[in-house]
């Protein structure tokens, strides 16, 4: 979704109450929202998961999301895109390609037999994890759509530059009138890789610090107070019990604390261009008020 320059927080308030509305439907199980990698103008990827098909059918069709459409219209430079895929869950730490294809009429076998021809080619390049190719649902979605995953960004980048694939991509125009593809990262691909990239996501160094910190801080101090006191009653070597307590940390951290941390703050780690500096300023303002609530809080415990 191409939003509009400068509306970037106005959407994540509107994307809010999307997904709360969604959540609200039968078969809902979860909606992911990803911000745009350099390059690709402000545009938007939100994936909600469903259960059936037919219950993700009956929220887009749904009076509430076409009145909630309607209402956040004026937040995108162009109409929205959508594609709907019947499958499972990626792995956690994949970085997938989504690419749609416009299938010239009285061409689809040709299409199928030529990305099966893909597939073969591509499962010899590094990092290649796996594809799935998704056939036009009558009525829901009119476009043959293609999933392929990767163990790293570097790795997908790499075949969708290749002269290899530009080649199969000639030949396959005599099947397709058009193509699309958007590149989605895991939220588990790090804990400040917003966008897939190695630098454009990733927030400054003191942004990180202050963070991390931010969630840190409690994590150790809970973990001190519960899992370190039964260490200690059971008398573990101090170089064990050091091991355990941060080996729950750092995953407390990973796959916890910080992807809430990181949606928590995102309006600040990853700013609007226009309202960089007040956003900038709120930002540590709340990281500062949280560390101090923090402080007392645990003043009182241990006291």
């Amino acid at each position: 979704m191409p939003v509009r320059e400068g509306r970037e927080n106005d959407y994540r308030q509107w994307q809010r109450r999307v997904d709360q509305a969604a959540a609200d439907f039968r078969g809902f199980e979860a909606a992911e929202l990803y911000p745009p990698t350099s390059g690709e103008q402000n545009t938007w990827s939100v994936v909600f998961r469903f259960a059936t098909i037919e219950q993700l059918a009956t929220w887009l069709d749904s009076e509430e999301r076409r009145e909630l459409l309607d209402e956040g219209e004026d937040l995108f430079e162009e109409e929205p895109k959508q594609e709907i895929l019947a499958g499972e869950a990626p792995p956690p730490d994949a970085v997938t390609a989504v690419v749609s294809h416009d299938i010239k009429p009285g061409h689809e076998r040709e299409f199928a037999q030529w990305q099966h021809k893909v597939r073969k080619v591509q499962e010899k390049t590094p990092g290649f994890m796996g594809l799935e190719l998704f056939d036009p649902v009558p009525g829901v979605q009119d476009k043959w759509v293609a999933v392929f995953r990767y163990d790293s960004r570097e790795h997908l980048d790499e075949w969708l530059e290749s002269e290899t694939r530009a080649k199969l991509l000639e030949e396959g125009k005599r099947y397709f009138a058009g193509y699309d593809v958007r590149k989605i990262s895991s939220a588990f691909s790090g804990w400040f890789r917003f966008n897939g990239e190695a630098e454009a996501g990733v927030p400054p160094n003191w942004k990180q610090a202050m963070t991390v910190l931010l969630a840190l801080y409690p994590t150790v101090m809970v973990l001190n107070l519960t899992v370190g006191h039964q260490l200690d009653l059971v008398r573990l070597p101090g170089y064990l019990s050091l091991f355990i307590g941060n080996a729950l940390s750092v995953s407390i951290l990973t796959w916890l604390l910080m992807p809430l941390v990181n949606r928590i703050f995102a309006f600040w780690l990853v700013p609007g261009r226009m309202r960089k500096v007040v956003t900038n300023l709120l930002g540590v303002v709340a990281v500062v008020a949280c560390y101090a609530l923090f402080l007392a809080a645990f003043a009182w415990v241990t006291a």
